[in-house]
């Protein structure tokens, strides 16, 4: 597909949607003043609406609120509100806390409580303190605009950087637009990790398509991430589709949705990766590229074995081309594969050094390979020899600074 796309700032991400708004601003839930705490992003109508969340049994109460909005409203929305430095998980009070959060926001827009998919990210257990949510809210929908930044910025966490991608692609002969912001940096191994993506678009598509969409699109994405190998009570991929694009609406499988498709995998997957890129202490990108596996599941269960490893990781993080632990993780990973025919290469932007044929060792240069896994990129190749199918895997180095940060993120 013809794809025009660009990255952060404020022409990017969710706001580059025409039609969307968004807005972050402190209110009193972190202690730092310095740092944004709460995140609205409007659409100007009704949306189509879709949302994958955690595979943990433990769910946080604004999570399972925006899954009884979506089922009352048949996947129709137009608002986003979410907060940081509070999870409202196990919360007391949690989903009263949930329901006036987003009662506030509904009364200030004028638009009905169940038009909104709401979500909090921080820590567990403590009671969310919505009385400076409520108090927030005007400021909030009064700073509304086309900057997507102070929202980004409003979710994160442990993040370092706001993440913020949007992309232009043409439906039909129209142009449509799609883009979108995440937070996420530890507590990170979706199954849908601490993790949240909100995108928009204005594509005209059914909200089934788009729920549709929306987990082909996660399955390849979020969940192909591990920083820790910890999946979050709050993990969301949430999506607004306000057709406003002018396209025929996508109703069922067709080259239409095939377009929209891409797209959605290039937001997703670019948002993923920089996810990984900023796990908490990280100093390298992961990724793990498996080819030659007998079915997609293979690949991308092994793929993810290797990148999840934590020995893989503390490898990685003292550039030690220690092969015999990706082989490791394969062994372990459940996959079915042949133990005998695995060829490994590490590559990055200095070059590619091969270490593993059929599964036993050769001789390489280790000088190379050392600057080679000192780059801030780096990709870990396997190759098999059971068929055609090839998935990637991404995450990042294990640093002491992950110890550091998670010894003391409640206190």
């Amino acid at each position: 597909m013809k794809l025009e796309s660009w990255s952060g700032l404020s022409k990017g991400g969710i706001t580059a949607v025409p039609g969307f708004k968004a807005a972050g601003i402190h209110c009193g839930i972190r202690k730092n003043r310095d740092k944004r705490d709460l995140a609205l992003i409007l659409a100007e109508t009704e949306c189509a609406a879709a949302a994958v969340v955690t595979t943990n049994k433990v769910k946080s109460a604004p999570l399972l609120l925006t899954m009884e909005n979506l089922a009352k409203t048949g996947g129709r929305a137009r608002a986003i509100l979410c907060n940081s430095g509070n999870a409202n998980a196990c919360a007391p009070g949690g989903t009263e806390a949930a329901v006036k959060m987003v009662n506030a926001a509904a009364n200030e827009l004028n638009i009905d409580p169940s038009q909104f998919i709401v979500n909090s990210t921080g820590v567990i257990g403590f009671p969310l303190p919505v009385d400076v949510i409520a108090a927030g809210t005007p400021e909030l929908v009064q700073k509304l605009s086309t900057d997507n930044i102070p929202a980004a910025e409003a979710i994160m966490t442990t993040d370092t950087f706001p993440k913020s991608y949007a992309a232009r692609f043409e439906i039909g002969g129209k142009t449509v637009t799609i883009g979108g912001i995440a937070k996420g940096s530890g507590m990170i191994n979706p199954n849908m990790a601490t993790m949240l993506a909100f995108i928009a678009t204005d594509c005209a598509i059914s909200p089934k398509m788009l729920q549709k969409a929306l987990r082909e699109s996660t399955k390849i994405s979020y969940n192909q991430v591990s920083v820790d190998g910890d999946t979050s009570t709050n993990d969301m991929c949430a999506i607004l589709a306000s057709g406003t694009a002018g396209n025929a609406e996508i109703t069922g499988e067709c080259a239409d949705y095939d377009e929209f498709l891409d797209a959605l995998n290039f937001i997703n997957l670019s948002l993923a990766k920089d996810i990984a890129r900023d796990g908490e202490g990280a100093t390298k990108l992961l990724i793990c590229r498996i080819s030659g596996a007998a079915t997609y599941e293979d690949a991308a269960r092994l793929s993810k074995s290797v990148i999840s490893s934590s020995l893989v990781k503390s490898a990685m993080f003292g550039a030690d081309a220690n092969w015999g632990r990706e082989m490791c993780a394969l062994g372990y990973s459940g996959a079915n594969f042949n133990p005998a025919t695995v060829d490994i290469r590490f590559s990055s932007y200095v070059g590619e050094i091969a270490v593993c044929r059929q599964s036993v060792g050769l001789p390489f240069d280790e000088d190379l390979a050392a600057a080679i896994l000192g780059e801030k990129e780096i990709t870990i190749e396997i190759t098999l020899a059971d068929g055609d199918f090839s998935a990637e895997a991404y995450g990042c180095d294990l640093t002491y600074d992950y110890v550091r940060i998670n010894g003391d993120y409640r206190t």
